[in-house]
């Protein structure tokens, strides 16, 4: 609406002014032909500016065009205001709002009426005149033409953008449902791990119940085992309590896997095609079992991965042990990737890795193949 108003307001001004440049003594118009006739032609060519945006060409052709028509049957008086001013409007704006073709088609219409402008009418054939109309006329053009396709750019960028902050809203949203996804699993499975171990500790009170009155010795044994397990059980519920678990799905009294079923996690790698070595360094202390679950899971999702994107490759697996920590590297010898992209895979061993207070690096490069680090943490005692 503001533009159609502006619109509107250079019509009338300049129609206005047309008008008194007509009939007001001493003004710019020249020539001595009829005034009602160039009063009339004047208000046409100004009243075709309020539709120039959109319909450029439509009010070149009519402003400019009726020009060089009317004077073929009746020359009018030549005016500044009312008729280069309005020559020179229109030209920027087929330029500036109109497309390449319509663009073209109204440059071409300026310069046929400049031809036969300077042509035909006396009083605009010195030199100096036809210099300045074709040296503005072509200029608006250029200009038109240029802050289009800065616009067009501008809005290009703009749109790059729209469609750059909905991918990554996309790509968000997939994200935290992977995140959601790979903590509820990781719960479930804690769950399996929590329910192993205070059912390791009922059969273990059982038995020191049965043996208390003739073998206190034993009975000892079986309590200092249940004190153990306790103590890694309630470790592993207070890590449960922060992971969010799906209410519905109840895990299983089944041990989970560790560090122990690496070596048959790699067997079963081999038995799938991939070529897997396994190096073990430092001797194996007593992992948390929270913590020897997730040095399985972050093995496995590498080896998966090394599966899905590697093709045929060679990996490595080789697991650290040091004092208070674990270290373990999955490196394989594939085609590698210009960057990392995060999948739900690598969403699920920084999971693990961030609820153990660990650390996760991802190394990739064109040729190089994929390097999965991770290091957690190894309590020296019970939790």
């Amino acid at each position: 609406m503001p533009t159609v108003v502006a619109d509107i307001a250079l019509a009338l001004t300049l129609g206005v002014v047309a008008v008194l440049e007509v009939w007001v003594p001493f003004s710019s118009a020249q020539g001595d032909g009829s005034r009602a006739l160039t009063t009339g032609l004047a208000l046409w060519c100004c009243g075709w500016l309020v539709v120039r945006r959109q319909l450029p060409l439509v009010t070149q052709v009519a402003a400019v065009g009726a020009w060089p028509l009317v004077h073929l049957a009746s020359p009018p008086r030549v005016l500044f205001w009312g008729a280069f001013a309005v020559f020179a409007v229109s030209t920027y704006s087929v330029a500036r709002y109109g497309s390449r073709r319509d663009g073209v088609i109204g440059g071409l219409v300026m310069a046929g009426a400049l031809v036969y402008i300077d042509l035909r009418v006396p009083e605009l054939g010195e030199p100096g005149e036809i210099v300045f109309h074709w040296t503005v006329l072509s200029v608006t053009w250029g200009v038109g033409r240029v802050v289009q396709e800065r616009d067009a750019r501008a809005t290009r960028s703009d749109t790059r953008a729209r469609l750059a902050e909905a991918e990554s809203a996309r790509l968000a949203a997939e994200a935290a449902e992977a995140v959601s996804e790979e903590r509820a699993r990781i719960a479930r499975e804690m769950h399996d791990v929590v329910a192993h171990s205070v059912s390791v500790m009922v059969v273990q009170a059982g038995a020191a119940t049965q043996v208390v009155a003739h073998d206190p010795a034993r009975a000892r044994e079986a309590l200092e085992a249940i004190r153990t397990t306790g103590t890694e059980a309630l470790a592993e519920m207070r890590r449960l309590v922060g992971v969010l678990r799906s209410p519905d799905e109840d895990g299983s009294l089944d041990p989970q896997p560790g560090t122990a079923g690496i070596a048959d996690l790699v067997e079963r790698a081999r038995a799938a095609g991939l070529r897997v070595e396994l190096s073990v360094e430092g001797r194996p202390a007593g992992l948390p079992p929270g913590v020897d679950l997730a040095a399985y899971r972050i093995v496995q999702e590498a080896l998966s991965n090394v599966r899905r994107h590697a093709g045929p490759s060679t990996a490595c697996v080789r697991l650290r042990h040091d004092s208070g920590r674990l270290e373990i590297e999955v490196r394989d010898d594939g085609p590698g990737a210009e960057e990392v992209r995060p999948g739900h895979g690598l969403v699920g061993m920084r999971e693990r890795v961030t609820l153990y207070g660990g650390s996760l690096d991802v190394r990739t490069s064109p040729g190089s193949g994929f390097t999965v680090s991770a290091v957690l943490p190894v309590p020296e005692g019970p939790s």
